[in-house]
């Protein structure tokens, strides 16, 4: 039985994503589509101000920094999970895959599950937690092998 549904597989980090898919005739993984943050690989001193603002305590006349609630490189990689969320969701609404699997060091597999909407949700298969954004494609295969086998021949 030949597996017909159209498999999108996201493998992302905080600054860049790309769709995997298994090409028809031999299941061999290749890069179908591709999305990078400008932002998320810039150093935190980039993306923020020069340096903190500055608080005064009213008990005495010592000025702290205030520290940011949030890292910007931090917030940068947030921010991408959650539009590369919105991306694949749009994707799912128009019908490009039936089964996903997400790909993604665990704190940006959370945020992109998160921003996903319950279609998009509805179609996930599975979730690895690991960081394959450098792993070239021919390679991917046996840390997917759980989603993506080629079917078994008959002789």
């Amino acid at each position: 039985m030949a597996h017909s549904a159209k498999l999108w597989i996201v493998v992302a980090d905080g600054g860049q994503a790309r769709v995997v898919i298994p090409r028809p005739e031999d299941f061999t993984l290749e890069t179908h589509d591709h999305m990078t943050s400008e932002s998320a690989h810039l150093r935190s001193s980039d993306l923020g101000a020069d340096r903190p603002g500055r608080v005064h305590e009213s008990a005495s006349a010592t000025r702290h920094s205030a520290e940011p609630r949030t890292d910007p490189a931090e917030a940068a990689k947030q921010h991408f999970a959650q539009k590369l969320g919105r991306w694949v969701a749009d994707a799912s609404r128009r019908g490009e895959f039936d089964e996903l699997v997400l790909v993604a060091p665990s704190h940006i597999l959370s945020e992109l599950k998160d921003s996903l909407d319950k279609p998009a949700a509805d179609k996930l298969r599975g979730a690895l937690a690991k960081d394959l954004t450098k792993v070239p494609d021919h390679e991917l295969q046996p840390h997917l092998s759980q989603w993506v086998r080629p079917p078994h021949r008959i002789r």
